[in-house]
């Protein structure tokens, strides 16, 4: 099993578009998904990947362009852009991404590491990567893709 997996036989993952990257998390680390991508509160001073802040039912969360946090290009939000609420230290954290794919399960031991460049992003935020029949699935490892590091 690889890192940042929590599960000892099988793989969940929440997987979704970060441009034409296909990520997955581990869906242990997902709150919920909304559509909730515009009207966030802008933050002063904050870093230039945070898009800002929400209320969600009366927690504040910060909003992340993942895209711009991993050297890729920024989200341009559209119809299908969702915010991935995703569990971080002690706090909730909304990922905007392109688009929500599907759920995948799969045996953990099909999970190999990841290379040094995934689709344009380095390796280091990925904790492995699961190929299906049509497709290569990144699994952001979530904790360390959102640390100042």
């Amino acid at each position: 099993m690889r890192k940042g997996l929590k599960r000892k036989d099988r793989a969940e993952l929440i997987t979704f578009y970060i441009g034409n990257t296909l990520c997955g998390i581990d869906i242990t680390d997902i709150q919920e998904i909304n559509k909730q991508t515009t009207n966030l509160t802008w933050v002063p001073r904050a870093p230039e990947y945070v898009v800002g802040v929400l209320n969600l039912r009366g927690m504040i969360v910060t909003v992340v362009d993942i895209g711009k946090k991993l050297g890729l290009n920024p989200l341009e939000t559209g119809k299908h852009s969702r915010n991935v609420i995703v569990h971080y230290k002690d706090e909730l954290v909304g990922i905007l991404v392109d688009q929500v794919s599907e759920v995948i399960s799969s045996d953990a031991d099909d999970i190999e590491p990841a290379p040094a460049n995934l689709g344009g992003v380095q390796g280091e935020y990925f904790s492995g990567v699961l190929k299906t029949d049509r497709k290569l699935i990144g699994i952001l490892d979530v904790h360390r893709a959102l640390s100042d590091d």
